[in-house]
Parts: C-alpha cells; sequence; structure tokens
C-alpha cells in the first residue's frame, strides 16, 4: 500500500486531518519518509507546537496502528535526518523550502522564520539602558512605600526601568496593574521635559478593555501632575487595532517598513499571543522603543502555534545574574541574592515574578485552589475541597438529574443579567450585569461543550419564558453573542462580547468599547459571532467574574490539563462552581499542557 493510501486511512481513524495529508502531498508526493513527516509537523502546528523533534519521528507502542503502518512502510532503520535534507521541500535554512530543519527539529518555513524573530529580540535587542541610579532609586522609594524586606513590585519596575524589553508575571492579584502604573509614573517622572508616548495593548477586546480600567484608577492614585497624567494614555487598544490590521486581509498598516509612533509599549495578557503575533509585533516596533509584557505564565498559552511567554518564563526560576542582582538591590534597597549559572543570564535579567497574592488571603478558598492545582498537587486540591471554604464548592455531573441541577444553577447565576434585559436596562448596565456570572466549557462540542450547553440552557430560558426565541430566527432580546472573526472595520474583534437588545432602533447588538463607551450594531452587519451564554475557558483568558463556573466532561480528554483548570479558577472573583468527576479532575491536574518549540534552545545558544 503507498504512503497515500495509509495518511488517508489515519485520516479516517482520525489521527490526521485532511488538511494535514493534503498538504503533504503538496510539499512531497513521491517521497514516502517526507510526506509522513510533512504530515505530522502539519498535525503537531494544527495543536499549537512550532516545530517537531526528529526524535518524535519513531514508532513504539503509544503510536496508533493508523501511523504504525505508515513507519513500517519506511522501514526500521531510517535515517531521518538525510532522508529530509535529501529532499528539496527541506532545506537547512540556507534556502527557502517549505519545510525547515535544524538542530534535529523539523518546521514549517513560516514558523522557523517567526520562532527566529521572536528568540532575537528578546536575546539580542535586549540591551540594558544606561540610568542614573540615585534618581531612579529616589523615584522607586516615592512611588513604592512598602516596608517589606522584599518588594517584588518595586523590583519588577526597576527591572523594567533599566532594560529596553522585560517581562512582568503573576498570578492573579499579585498587583501586575498597580506595578505597571508605578512603573509609567516613574517613566513619566524620569522622562522630564522629554515628551514620552506610552501605548497600552492587550490581545483581546475585553483584557484591552480591562486593563484601560484598572490601570486608569490606579494612576489615578499616584502623585502625578496634570501635565504628567495628560501623558498617560487614556485607553487600551487590542493588538489587532494597535498594528492596523486591514478588513479581509493579512496585511498590517504597520510593519518594519512602517513601524508604529511609540515609545513606551505595555502588553497585557501576554500568555494568549501566539508566536505569530508575537512576531509581527515585534517587527512593528521602531528600534528605541521600550516594551514591557505582562502576564501569568502558568495560564493557558494562545490558541494558536507557540506558548512564548511561558517559554521566556522557564529561566525566571533562575533568579538573576550577581551583577544584575546588585544593581537591583541598589536601585531598590530589597536584598538580592544573585545566582552564577550561565544559562540565558540576558533574559533572566529582563524577568520578574511577582509572588504575592494580594487578592487571595488565607481564607480564600479560591486562591488557595488554584495554588494547589498549579503545584500539581491533588491532594491539597482534595483539601480545599473538603475545607471550610465558602467561595468554592464542587458538585458532581454523573447523573441526568445532576446535569439539570447544573442548568437551574447556571439559570440562578444569570438571573440578575435576565431581570436587567427585562426591566429594559441601559445597555451598558445590562452588559455588565452579563459581567458577574459565566459558565465555562473545556470542550466546545457535546452536552458538556460550548455548542450543547448553550443549546440546552436556551431551551431552559425558552420554557421558563425568560427569553423569547422565534422559529425562524437565531435572534432574541438578550442573546449574548462573542465576536470569532477580527473585524476592524467596525472596531470589533475576537473575544469582543455583546448583548442583543432592542432599545426602540429594532434588535441591534450592544458592546462596550475600551473607552467604555457603548456601541450598537445590526445583527446584519456583525462578523463571525456565536451564542455566549457558555464559553471555552481559553475564550474567558483576560476576562473575569464574579461568579464562574466550570463544566468539565465526564471522559478523558487531552485538553483537559493542568493549565486549563488554573485558567479558570482564577477567572473567578469571589465564587467558584466547579461540575466535574473525581477522576477526571485529579487526571487534569496530572496533566501539563506540553508546547513545543525551539525557543529554550536559541535562548540557551546564545
Amino acid at each position: 500500500m503507498t504512503m497515500q493510501k495509509l495518511l488517508l486511512e489515519a485520516v479516517e481513524q482520525r489521527q490526521l486531518r485532511q488538511l494535514d495529508v493534503q498538504f503533504a502531498l503538496m510539499v512531497a508526493s513521491e517521497e514516502p519518509a517526507v510526506m509522513l513527516a510533512a504530515a505530522m509537523l502539519s498535525k503537531d502546528a494544527g495543536e499549537g507546537h512550532v516545530c517537531l523533534p526528529l526524535s518524535r519521528l519513531v514508532c513504539d507502542d503509544k503510536t496508533h496502528a493508523a501511523l504504525q503502518a505508515c513507519f513500517a512502510l519506511l522501514g526500521e532503520a531510517l535515517d531521518w535526518e538525510s532522508a529530509l535534507l535529501s529532499s528539496p521541500a527541506v532545506s537547512s535554512s540556507e534556502s527557502p523550502a517549505p519545510l525547515i530543519l535544524t538542530a534535529g527539529r523539523l518546521y514549517l518555513n513560516r514558523l522557523w522564520r517567526y520562532e527566529l524573530t521572536v528568540a532575537r529580540y528578546f536575546s539580542e535587542a535586549n540591551a540594558p539602558l544606561p540610568c542614573d541610579e540615585a534618581r531612579v532609586r529616589q523615584t522607586l522609594d516615592s512611588l513604592f512605600a512598602s516596608q517589606e524586606a522584599l518588594d517584588w513590585q518595586k523590583v519588577a519596575a526597576a527591572v523594567a526601568l533599566t532594560r529596553r524589553i522585560s517581562v512582568i508575571s503573576g498570578g492573579p492579584g499579585t498587583g501586575k496593574t498597580t506595578t505597571v502604573a508605578k512603573l509609567l509614573a516613574a517613566l513619566i517622572q524620569l522622562s522630564g521635559e522629554q515628551r514620552c508616548r506610552i501605548r497600552l495593548a492587550a490581545p483581546t477586546g475585553k483584557a484591552a478593555a480591562r486593563l484601560t480600567e484598572s490601570l486608569g484608577g490606579a494612576m489615578q492614585k499616584l502623585p502625578l501632575t496634570e501635565d504628567q497624567l495628560a501623558l498617560f494614555p487614556k485607553e487600551a487598544s487590542t493588538l489587532h487595532r494597535l498594528l492596523g490590521a486591514q478588513p479581509g486581509s493579512q496585511r498590517l498598516r504597520y510593519h518594519a517598513g512602517n513601524p508604529l509612533h511609540l515609545d513606551v509599549l505595555v502588553v497585557d495578557e501576554a500568555s494568549m499571543i501566539d508566536l505569530t503575533m508575537m512576531s509581527r509585533l515585534i517587527e512593528a516596533l521602531p528600534e528605541h522603543a521600550r516594551v514591557i509584557f505582562l502576564g501569568d505564565r502558568d495560564q493557558l498559552a494562545s490558541v494558536e502555534a507557540g506558548a512564548v511567554l511561558g517559554d521566556i518564563c522557564t529561566y525566571a526560576s533562575l533568579g538573576y545574574t550577581p551583577a544584575r542582582a546588585g544593581e537591583l538591590a541598589r536601585l531598590t534597597g530589597c536584598a538580592l541574592e544573585g545566582n552564577d549559572d550561565p544559562l540565558a543570564g540576558a533574559l533572566r535579567d529582563s524577568l520578574c515574578l511577582l509572588q504575592k497574592s494580594y487578592r487571595f488571603g488565607s481564607d480564600s478558598g479560591i486562591g488557595q485552589l488554584a495554588a494547589a492545582v498549579n503545584r500539581g498537587d491533588r491532594q491539597a486540591t482534595r483539601t480545599v475541597f473538603s475545607g471550610a471554604f465558602g467561595d468554592i464548592e464542587k458538585k458532581s455531573l454523573q447523573s441526568g438529574e445532576e446535569y439539570q441541577a447544573m442548568l437551574e444553577d447556571a439559570l440562578h447565576g444569570y438571573q440578575h443579567f435576565l431581570t436587567r434585559v427585562q426591566q429594559q436596562s441601559a445597555p451598558e448596565q445590562v452588559i455588565a450585569a452579563f459581567g458577574e456570572y459565566q459558565l465555562l466549557c473545556a470542550l466546545r462540542e457535546g452536552p458538556f461543550g460550548v455548542a450543547g450547553l448553550n443549546e440546552r440552557l436556551e431551551q431552559v430560558l425558552a420554557q421558563k419564558r425568560k427569553i423569547a426565541r422565534s422559529q425562524h430566527s437565531r435572534w432574541y432580546e438578550g442573546r449574548p453573542v462573542m465576536i470569532s472573526r477580527n473585524d476592524s472595520a467596525l472596531g470589533l474583534f475576537n473575544g469582543d462580547i455583546g448583548i442583543a437588545l432592542d432599545r426602540g432602533q429594532g434588535l441591534r447588538v450592544w458592546f462596550q468599547m475600551p473607552d467604555g463607551s457603548v456601541k450598537s450594531v445590526q445583527p446584519s452587519r456583525l462578523p463571525e459571532h456565536e451564542t455566549a451564554w457558555a464559553m471555552t475557558v481559553h475564550k474567558s483568558q483576560g476576562s473575569e467574574f464574579n461568579h464562574a463556573a466550570l463544566i468539565l466532561p465526564t471522559q478523558l480528554s487531552p485538553v483537559v490539563t493542568r493549565e486549563l483548570i488554573y485558567t479558570a479558577i482564577t477567572r473567578a472573583r469571589q465564587r467558584l462552581s466547579l461540575y466535574a468527576d473525581e477522576r477526571i479532575l485529579v487526571q487534569a491536574i496530572a496533566t501539563r499542557t506540553e508546547r513545543r518549540s525551539g525557543l529554550s534552545a536559541i535562548f540557551e545558544a546564545h
């Protein structure tokens, strides 16, 4: 049997996608070994991996029968490196080709170029910035009044003031926003007469709106003059809007040939930025720009390929180089010890992990649970749920009755929102009420996924006359929708939430914009969208809810991982409900999300 037929059998058995096989045929229709490698690389890229290590091109007891037959056709003694590099479809990077093989890793050409751009930026462009240590120390002392022996927020600000590129990571409540507000105040004060153009950005509209609101509030509390406050940006934008995304095109207004007009860029929710977007952002930056990335390294990585923030923050546990630790100690007065490990020293010196949570105290079940899950501590997770915490609850979903009870709980959770809709409240009040409670799912399909839950909830809401559904339309008053495709012409972006309301002009969909204003759009003009009574945990990133409810499937799934559970828990401000089978939860906590890339290897080579 030919390799093409075997690969198509693998598609029938759901081990590959049709896309993977078509790509393999396009690049290497006459070379069986290259066909198999290309198909597996395409599959991995679809799952978020940046590259395919040659060490994974093996047949073992975990390999599915459909792919075992492919390996059997090639024989056991195949030298993969020689077989691939002998093909015109593969290059070792010296010449252009669809596939790139370097350092034992096989890449799609596009992802290889993006990874190289990101690696060079964080390794080579990240120069130390000269500073007047006495002035910086005085400025930081005036802004950070903490009496703690080691104030990580102050250290983070010092890191960012003295490096062109900095990464500040921390879990919920560790003060990332407070830190960056004080950091920007320090930058404005230290820049004096020299005008400092600052921009704020985040991957989604919701995250941009949150950054605008929280930073604006924090800046008002700082000792800045009216002139200094005027230098502070009034709103954050999405990364797509910042880069000037063109409707219906991959082209961006800002790129290497037309860089962004800014001196300082703050990017929030950096864990959501995939490799492609990170590369495009880097290429659009002017050479002198200072960039501060904020995020939680333990959250889910982006939906698309890459886990850039996670790869970078791997080195934070090694601490600072001795010279850098000494510099930061002088700037902050904090006691810091250096580590003379030579690994990725320049990168380590631009990182800071915020380690103290100010939101979740020892009496918070949400905080205790997030920490236990993050450590992978299954016993501590059980202990938290069996404790006397009033802000978390775990319920089973084994039976039809329990599933129905979960729907009733959701109905109760959305009651305030539904009341606001029925009372014809102002659109901004309705939108705010919708953000108080949210159903979160691990899966898209099935009764425990977004599609099934949205349909079942609509049925229950209609039966109880909370909504008025029509047989002829998906639209009804109060329908929440999430945008799933960017539309820069309308100013709507992937992840934005809108509510369908009739305010005298017929049914229109109302959205809150990053500056706090609301706008309405006719349903027929909306870009791709979906009902949002339930949303995936991935789509919830960048958002927080007073009460979050996580629904896990009753069968094991590779997408249900520790990072997914942690991300869902940390969406909850005040209350978390978890609907899960104990066995599934324990398995999830033990399963790490894996994203294969070559970034670490490149960082360590510098």
